[in-house]
């Protein structure tokens, strides 16, 4: 049956994915929240890698590109930017549209420091920013047991998906 009227699913799903390369004196943004240690982020931005990942999947699920294209590392306007605003940013398109996220999951491979400790602080700052519940927030860890480019300490990546909810 033909109908002229559009349907639009009530749910998307997007995904993301970002790495920065690490490098002594600098500081480590891991989810708005700052870690000490030795090494932090190469970076136009803060160099939240987590966050980044996060903006991509809510850009993706709604076909609004990347965090690039709203937010080009050409422009001198986003030098230095903490990721949590580019986060708040991104979350206000999405809400302008109609959206807002059902549900988020990260995974952060990274071989040190370790994370643990931080993670319910990471998750409440992500829900707070995004204005949804904590059981909607979740944050994972894992090193690559010493392989690769994060195994070196080298660098740090990060993977979210995302459900968005009309």
């Amino acid at each position: 049956m033909k109908t002229t009227e559009t349907i639009y699913p009530q749910f998307r799903i997007g995904n993301g994915y970002d790495v920065h390369r690490l490098a002594p004196r600098l500081p480590l943004w891991i989810c708005g929240i700052k870690l000490p240690h030795e090494k932090g982020c190469v970076a136009h931005s803060d160099g939240d890698t987590p966050l980044h990942a996060l903006c991509d999947a809510i850009l993706g699920a709604l076909a609004l590109g990347d965090i690039g294209k709203h937010f080009p590392d050409s422009s001198n306007e986003y030098s230095g930017i903490d990721s949590k605003i580019l986060l708040k940013k991104v979350n206000i398109l999405a809400l302008e549209q109609g959206w807002v996220v059902g549900n988020c999951d990260i995974t952060i491979a990274l071989q040190r420091p370790k994370i643990a400790p931080y993670i319910q602080e990471m998750r409440s700052t992500i829900a707070g920013i995004l204005n949804i519940d904590l059981n909607s927030v979740s944050v994972k860890a894992t090193t690559t047991e010493k392989l690769g480019f994060v195994g070196r300490e080298e660098g740090i990546e990060s993977w979210a998906t995302v459900l968005m909810i009309r």
